[in-house]
């Protein structure tokens, strides 16, 4: 059966030899070709530290200037919600491509991450039988820990194309590169010193959403991990504190919000648990994000404290624009509450 379009699915942080197999089993698969490139709109994080155009770039560096022309590219934010990323993807190919009637799936089983291949049983799967394995996250680990970044790239050289190891040599010289280097150490070090726990840590915090005349107010991180990216007011639970009472500290430690304890208990609106395993760098993390709605028409005087560099009231309507500086999946909390990509 002919088949009118091939779909590969991934993250590409960055590209490899392991990626480059599946691509060119998509190219002969099908005439066209689409690269979902997924995890989009984040801020740069150790694990997602190239944007989306920035992986377009790479992806087309391996390619011929006629197979450049067969292969397009559409960018999926993670949606922390597997049946809605799922129809996001679906919905935005079939957008894509109004006029094909078979479409394939390019995928590879390679462990229980690969479970996404199962999410598409309308389009005919095509999965390659054996490919190298080839570990992203040493890869970055590599790139991230680089004394001299020619002879990493050369330690790694079998794992990527070369186009990819210069265009990561060029992209080492950049400003971001020296920043992500900072963080990548200081969560090593925040690991390291969970080692000698007798199990894996589980860490549970509160976050905060709080609504007042068309603004939410949000935080601007003073360190790492995520330093300089905007956040919810929020933090860790206390031994000795109720959920409730967590997120008021928090919230209060943060802004300084001028409001009653008491009048925030009133606007309480809504409480969602996000325990999505890979929602935080610093390891497995719960947290339980209070919406609060003070519906005033005012804004309260708020003033940035502990590990905020600064607070501030910012319109709703501001809110999708910022999508990529955000720290973690505080957008996707927002979101939640606030229906900011409902029109999508």
């Amino acid at each position: 059966m002919q088949i009118d379009v091939a779909v590969l699915i991934g993250r590409f942080q960055p590209f490899h030899n392991g990626h480059a197999t599946l691509l060119q089993l998509a190219l002969e698969t099908a005439e066209e070709v689409v690269v979902v490139l997924g995890s989009s709109f984040h801020a740069r994080s150790t694990k997602n530290p190239f944007t989306w155009q920035e992986r377009a770039d790479m992806i087309n560096a391996t390619l011929s200037p006629a197979d450049r022309d067969r292969v397009s590219y559409i960018a999926v934010r993670d949606y922390y919600d597997d049946a809605r990323w799922s129809a996001a993807i679906r919905g935005k190919v079939e957008r894509h491509f109004p006029y094909a009637k078979r479409i394939a799936l390019i995928g590879h089983f390679k462990d229980a991450s690969s479970y996404y291949l199962n999410r598409f049983p309308q389009w005919q799967l095509v999965a390659a039988e054996q490919l190298l394995a080839i570990d992203a996250t040493v890869i970055r680990r590599v790139l991230f820990e680089a004394e001299d970044m020619r002879v990493s790239l050369d330690v790694i050289s079998h794992y990527l194309p070369l186009s990819i190891r210069q265009y990561l040599k060029a992209w080492s010289i950049l400003p971001h590169y020296a920043v992500l280097v900072k963080e990548h150490a200081q969560l090593l070090a925040y690991h390291e010193s969970w080692k000698p726990a007798p199990y894996a840590p589980m860490f549970v915090t509160l976050d905060a959403v709080v609504k007042a005349a068309g603004h939410v107010l949000l935080v601007q991180r003073g360190g790492f991990p995520g330093k300089g990216l905007w956040a919810l007011p929020g933090g860790f639970l206390d031994q000795n504190e109720r959920l409730f009472q967590g997120a008021i500290r928090e919230l209060f430690e943060e802004t300084n919000l001028a409001v009653l304890a008491s009048t925030l208990e009133h606007s309480l609106v809504d409480v969602k648990v996000f325990d999505h395993p890979g929602r935080s760098l610093r390891g497995r993390t719960i947290t339980h994000a209070h919406f609060f709605d003070l519906q005033t028409e005012h804004l309260p005087d708020i003033r940035a404290a502990d590990d905020a560099a600064q607070a501030a009231w910012v319109s709703i309507e501001k809110l999708e624009g910022m999508e990529e500086m955000f720290f973690d999946d505080h957008f996707h909390i927002l979101d939640q509450f606030l229906n900011l990509t409902e029109g999508e």
